[in-house]
């Protein structure tokens, strides 16, 4: 039976999917409104943090205010779900409220990601991850402690990692090799964008100044990245990765090994394009004389590699399609099952002076670039979605990585604690596992 038919079902028997998000900005904004328009599925928890956002959006989707209750009360949110109202509150442990079916992260902030995501499974829900910024430092951690619960944690389909992951298990599914996978980058890559150089911008664009520096610093496309590199054990090429000029046209003669003239050393690689925004894209081979006529009479290309490209992502207008299937059919969109492969490390946008304190991703102090998870052990990096509230230990020039050893972390911070875990997890006995990292 279809999603939409699974759905109506929920619908006509008054029991639709009933989701509670975290974050009520852009992203939020956008899932609560589009589950709203649907059939079996509805936002009945909104958490902001007191902004009053949410309940503009319920406004803004239609609904009556008489079934809008604001609480930060447990018992009174669980009430007010379950006789079909709607609840907006800044307390993000309602987002796990009994009667709800998933929970949705999407602030952005790794530290509310990780403690969201550990409240949403100890509750026994679905967790559906839209924070790449969690997912990209502690995202295998809570995938096992997920399973252990018996329920969901993934990543949504509308983000580009999980459109990523959706062409390469069309690709995979039908037997080709995929060499590479990667994604368009919306803006200009300057590694030193911070809230103030980027404020006239996000207000013509109607955007949060700290959340467009972050996609212009690099950030979010290196953490978007790392998370569909831990998924499927693609690596970065290199440090920061290519990122070269590219069109739909010239995917399949690009991202493929420099012996067959394109950018890679070898296959299996994670990358991202300019000029091809906002789109994804994978890279497949084959050998089969059959196969390859086939493919040059159906028009992909000429071969012998094809790129599968697809030019849009809907970002949260497509997380719905995530939560149904995770909910009705309790399938993954996009997690990490493996040791992880890829880290986003700290790079200090500016000259910084111990006993400085790191603000937020998008921020004034650092940004992120991707690397190899076995370099970044050995050469003892900070991730960073660890770096946020971390204290600097020493002076670091600007342009230079950040080492554990440059940071006293946040102990108090749930995200370091089960960063901890997971590399005792996942890395026993690692020769170049550091006793100094956490």
């Amino acid at each position: 039976m279809t999603l939409s038919a699974l759905l109506r079902r929920r619908q006509a028997a008054g029991n639709p999917i009933k989701v509670g998000i975290v974050g009520a900005g852009q992203m939020g904004e956008g899932l609560a409104i589009t589950m709203e328009r649907m059939e079996g599925m509805g936002a009945y928890v909104i958490v902001d943090r007191g902004s009053g956002r949410s309940a503009a959006i319920y406004r803004s989707a239609g609904i009556d205010g008489a079934e809008v209750i604001q609480t930060d009360d447990p018992d009174r949110a669980s009430q007010a779900i379950a006789d079909g109202k709607r609840v907006h509150t800044t307390n993000a442990s309602l987002a796990s409220a009994p009667p709800l079916d998933v929970t949705v992260e999407a602030t952005g902030i790794p530290e509310m990601g990780a403690r969201v995501a550990l409240q949403a499974i100890a509750a026994g829900k679905h967790m559906m991850q839209m924070n790449v910024e969690a997912d990209a430092t502690v995202g295998a951690i809570l995938r096992q402690r997920a399973r252990e619960a018996g329920v969901v944690y993934s990543l949504s389909g509308g983000d580009e990692p999980g459109a990523i992951a959706e062409l390469y298990e069309f690709a995979t599914l039908l037997g080709y090799e995929v060499v590479s996978v990667g994604k368009g980058k919306n803006n200009p890559l300057i590694p030193t964008a911070n809230p103030d150089t980027m404020e006239e911008t996000a207000h013509r664009q109607m955007m949060n100044p700290k959340m467009l520096a972050s996609f212009v610093d690099g950030s979010k496309t290196m953490m978007e990245m790392t998370t569909i590199s831990n998924a499927i054990g693609y690596l970065p090429d290199r440090r920061g990765m290519h990122g070269p000029e590219v069109t739909p046209d010239t995917l399949a003669s690009t991202y493929i090994p420099e012996a067959a003239g394109g950018i890679l050393s070898e296959p299996g690689r994670v990358d991202y394009g300019r000029g091809i925004a906002p789109g994804v894209f994978v890279v497949f081979t084959t050998d089969h004389p059959k196969l390859v006529r086939d493919l040059r009479y159906l028009k992909v290309g000429d071969g012998p590699y094809w790129a599968l490209y697809r030019p849009y992502h809907l970002t949260s207008l497509e997380t719905p399609v995530s939560i149904a299937k995770a909910v009705l059919r309790e399938e993954t969109t996009l997690a990490t099952d493996r040791p992880p492969s890829a880290e986003t490390v700290a790079v200090a946008k500016k000259d910084l002076r111990s006993g400085e304190r790191i603000d937020e991703i998008g921020g004034f102090c650092v940004y992120g670039v991707i690397e190899k998870a076995e370099v970044a052990r050995r050469e003892n990096l900070a991730p960073l979605g660890l770096a946020t509230g971390s204290r600097l230990t020493n002076d670091v020039e600007a342009g230079t990585p950040l080492t554990y050893a440059d940071l006293e972390l946040e102990e108090s911070n749930a995200i370091v604690g089960l960063r901890r875990a997971q590399d005792a997890l996942m890395l026993q006995g690692c020769p170049e596992r550091s006793s100094r990292r956490p």
